[in-house]
């Protein structure tokens, strides 16, 4: 046989079926050949995997990346850990759909998160954004959800009311186009504006649609905190209801730690009744806007209605008034978390300096309340802020990982100071979490490759198996570690030795080759995967 690349002998393990060893081919991109000793009359490279873990290239199953790849399109910080596909737009946040009229702000409340995308956005349905990302020829493979905020905001705008049964169905067509253009989810982002405005009615009604497409709900519930377990229940109702699969993004729980055992409880007992799933990050904090510090009713109207608060001295009287006392059923971040455990990741000009520095560092040195400090990071960067929040305990992190039908996220975000996260997800879950036992390296690496690629239809992907796409990850399992923490964050991971996109190799050894060999889903899914 004729082959482009053979991996021999390496430690096969795709979380479907025992390691086992084994020579692979691959022939055009492809997977064309896995057994022991194969033989090959001619081979354009032979790679020696004798002591090595060979496994699917990684999911990351929340991404955010939708403009990064208009500035770099390399992807080097998720490719040196190993993931090779990303999933983007969660949240219920992205870049399209868009209506002209409402770029400049949807970029404004975007920033911090993703980063300001090209100088134009020149799109307007989600179908045209992913041509102008596939133009940009990403190294990593891109999926995409269906971001509900921008739906919202394209048929209603950014205010805080119910809506009516025209905009009900208008939101509902928006949907079914996008997952027509190949989107493979619907998110949801029920802390951000103006998704956090919808009641669950409407939720209903475009889970209706997902369902159509067996298209699973990944919402960021409307509260992680106190209140997380109605906020779960929320979606459980609605997947019951219309028969859309659920996958929580970032399981977490912001405090309360003694809601845990409730909370593994509930999501264990909801599998019984519906298609549900998660996906984690194995880290206590999380990373995200400034402006998720602000109470919702600030967002009203959108980032352009924020701005003229925080400009506002009644109004940001108000506000921090509500930061420091809370509100009934408000997920608080900033109560929760406290100014020393909330971290400045971004800043535009001409706060660049706060960069790194915590929310109770930046008070002292300016003589402010701490909360007055974030109105005034917002009002001076035009919202450009970025922040990691400190909210839960290693322990708690443990706990939840550990519950079953999980999947990794890295949730990276691609600031100055980044969360660890960005470099460390999927090192920490395949090396540290294996070494101590929280998962096995079977269910680790399952979490990371096979269980991803169904959640999301992707069944080109996801295996080591004759016809699948040649997406892999060679390691050294005694070496492959996290390195990147909160104080030194933009450490990539050792023990990488290829990361290989669609059979080009795209890391050798941690160093990217500059091969850009990526594809955009474009495909619509029909139907959900049986027996999932």
């Amino acid at each position: 046989m004729r082959a482009d690349l053979v991996i021999r002998g390496a430690d096969i393990e795709d979380g479907d079926q025992p390691s086992r060893a084994a020579d692979v081919a691959v022939t055009d991109g492809v997977i064309t050949a896995v057994a022991p000793s194969l033989p090959v009359d001619a081979c354009g490279e032979e790679i020696d995997g004798s002591g090595l873990l060979l496994c699917p290239g990684f999911i990351d199953m929340h991404a955010h990346s939708a403009l990064r790849v208009f500035h770099d399109p390399l992807q080097h910080p998720k490719l040196a850990q190993g993931f090779t596909t990303e999933l983007i737009c969660p949240d219920g946040l992205g870049p399209a759909p868009l209506r002209p009229a409402g770029a400049t702000d949807r970029r404004r409340y975007l920033t911090a998160l993703e980063g300001p995308g090209p100088d134009n956005w020149d799109w307007e349905s989600l179908g045209d954004f992913l041509d102008a990302v596939a133009d940009q020829r990403p190294a990593t493979n891109i999926v995409t959800c269906v971001p509900h905020s921008a739906v919202r905001d394209v048929v209603m705008g950014g205010g805080n009311r119910q809506a009516d049964s025209r905009e009900i169905a208008a939101m509902c067509a928006e949907v079914r186009t996008a997952l027509a253009a190949g989107a493979r989810a619907l998110s949801f982002g029920l802390i951000y504006a103006p998704g956090l405005y919808a009641d669950t009615a409407e939720l209903i009604a475009l889970a209706e649609v997902a369902a159509e497409y067996g298209a699973p709900l990944v919402p960021h519930v409307r509260n992680e905190a106190a209140a997380v377990l109605d906020s779960i229940n929320e979606f459980i109702r609605v997947s019951e209801l219309t028969g859309a699969p659920l996958h929580v993004s970032h399981l977490k729980l912001v405090g309360s730690p003694d809601l845990l055992e409730d909370l593994v409880g509930l999501m264990v007992d909801a599998t019984r009744r519906i298609d549900l799933s998660f996906d984690h990050y194995p880290y206590g904090a999380g990373s995200t806007l400034l402006s998720a510090l602000l109470p919702p009713w600030a967002a009203d109207g959108g980032p352009a209605a924020i701005l003229r608060r925080v400009h506002d001295q009644g109004e940001r009287l108000r506000m921090v008034r509500d930061m420091e006392n809370g509100l009934t059923g408000w997920e608080n971040l900033y109560g929760a978390c406290g100014p020393e455990g909330i971290t400045v990741t971004d800043a535009a000009a001409p706060r660049q300096d706060t960069v790194g520095r915590t929310l109770a560092e930046i008070a002292l040195a300016e003589n402010l309340d701490p909360a007055v400090a974030v109105l005034d990071l917002l009002r001076d960067t035009q919202l450009a802020v970025g922040m990691i929040d400190h909210y839960a305990s290693e322990t708690t992190v443990r706990t939840l990982f550990a519950a079953p039908r999980g999947m990794v996220g890295s949730d990276g975000i691609f600031n100055p100071h980044p969360h660890p996260r960005l470099y460390g997800t999927a090192p920490r879950v395949l090396g540290r979490y294996v070494r101590d036992g929280v998962v096995d390296r079977r269910e680790a690496v399952a979490r990371l490759t096979s269980r991803a690629a169904d959640r999301l239809g992707l069944d080109d992907r996801g295996r080591i198996a004759e016809g699948k796409r040649a997406d892999l990850v060679l390691l050294d399992p005694a070496t492959f570690v996290d390195s990147a923490t909160y104080e030194d964050p933009h450490r990539t991971p050792d023990g990488v030795r290829r990361v290989i996109v669609g059979g080009g190799t795209v890391i050798r050894d941690g160093e990217h080759t500059g091969l850009r060999a990526g594809v955009v889903t474009r495909t619509a899914r029909s139907s959900a995967i049986p027996g999932y």
